[in-house]
């Protein structure tokens, strides 16, 4: 047994924290912000508590791995669901429902974008389950890999893809215009660039259209309550309202932190952003080089609109022209003048509504914040794309 603090009540803090409760250790959570979380985030509107962060759950097999090693089960707190159709593309000329069903999504392609259309999708789709099934043990479910041992992988580098780019990937098997945007904004999901980053996160593709994507009734931050309830089943303490200001070292390794005063543990886990650890957690003389490329930031609103019969539980708007954003994003560093722009229903996916409207989350991808921008033209664009619209809640960039 163990003393063990975790640092940071995201999912994987909570996540890590009650393995290790589990396996028998003593286990304190310290949390900077006044509840758990961290980007799966909630607002209370009129009455109603509403994400502002993940709105799609996949792979729900860890998670209900994760409640059994807790002596509990997944549908014992939650109730997920599968809204049909899955996603909307709404392109400049017309609109693309895909569906949980491969084949009922393929048929959707092909009734909308054609015959070639439905075999590139098919094609790609096989591909990129080709990619995770090689991809996911050794570097998802697997330990990091010492350097030697990353080495002895190089067949597994060959597989998944390692040498080209995303785009490079769906072009040389898509030609069609509207499904090369769908697979190409799976880059936008880590904030990447697709003319930069490697063709392995084509498997994205696969864990969303191919395993599928859920909702969660009630809305993704009862998937934080619950695994709250967790924790407290298994003992871990968790200290709200406690940031953690660095990291304590003795001889070489860490051996606590300074939270308000010096707190000795065995272990630390720490759950939050990199470049947080490297610039502020670890001591001066040990800090480490922070990532030179952050990824992309956004611009996030939950408006409030009438109820429409027909709306979807997520959709994608894209704008004419959809590589633009990307030279917006990455080449010129500044807001996109026409961007794709996300739409989350929460009422189609079986969360919170009001009798008389609804609320929709909304999204457009930012770069990174340097300098002091200006965001006001990229909100009215995205905002020209929900008619009718009274804006309830909203974050910049700099404030995310």
């Amino acid at each position: 047994m163990a003393d063990v603090v975790v640092v940071g009540g995201g999912l994987g803090g909570l996540s890590a924290a009650i393995h290790l409760a589990v396996a028998g250790h003593h286990v304190e959570l310290f949390e900077a912000a006044n509840r758990l979380g961290g980007k799966a985030g909630v607002v209370e509107l009129d009455g109603l508590a509403l994400d502002t962060g993940p709105s799609l759950l996949t792979l729900p097999h860890v998670f209900e791995e994760l409640f059994e090693a807790a002596g509990s089960s997944l549908q014992d707190h939650l109730e997920l669901t599968r809204p049909q159709p899955a996603f909307r593309y709404v392109f400049p000329d017309g609109v693309l429902d895909l569906h949980e069903d491969l084949d009922a999504s393929a048929a959707s392609v092909r009734a909308t974008l054609g015959a070639r259309a439905e075999r590139e999708y098919r094609d790609f789709l096989d591909y990129a389950r080709r990619l995770w099934e090689a991809a996911g043990p050794p570097f998802v479910y697997g330990p990091r890999p010492a350097p030697f041992d990353a080495l002895a992988k190089l067949p597994v580098v060959l597989r998944i893809d390692a040498l080209r780019t995303m785009r490079q990937a769906i072009r040389g098997r898509v030609k069609t215009r509207e499904l090369r945007w769908v697979f190409e904004r799976f880059a936008t999901y880590n904030g990447s660039d697709p003319s930069r980053a490697p063709a392995t996160l084509n498997c994205i593709a696969h864990v969303e259209l191919g395993l599928g994507g859920y909702g969660v009734r009630g809305g993704v931050h009862t998937l934080v309550r619950a695994l709250q309830t967790l924790c407290h089943h298994t003992g871990v303490r968790i200290h709200l309202s406690t940031p953690v200001e660095r990291l304590l070292r003795n001889k070489g390794r860490v051996v606590g932190v300074v939270a308000g005063q010096e707190r000795h543990f065995d272990a630390v886990v720490v759950n939050a952003n990199i470049s947080h650890l490297a610039r502020d957690l670890l001591p001066a003389p040990h800090r480490l080089e922070s990532p030179k490329e952050p990824s992309t930031s956004g611009w996030n609103a939950i408006v409030r609109v009438p109820i429409q019969a027909d709306r979807v539980g997520h959709s994608v708007i894209f704008p004419r022209d959809y590589e633009q954003e990307f030279e917006d994003l990455f080449d010129r560093e500044h807001p996109p003048r026409d961007p794709a722009v996300y739409l989350c229903a929460p009422r189609v996916c079986h969360a919170q509504s009001w009798e008389d409207a609804e609320p929709v989350f909304v999204m457009a991808n930012a770069p990174a914040v340097k300098g002091r921008p200006e965001y006001g033209a990229l909100r009215e664009r995205v905002l020209s794309q929900v008619p009718n619209a009274e804006v309830l809640w909203e974050r910049t960039p700099v404030e995310l």
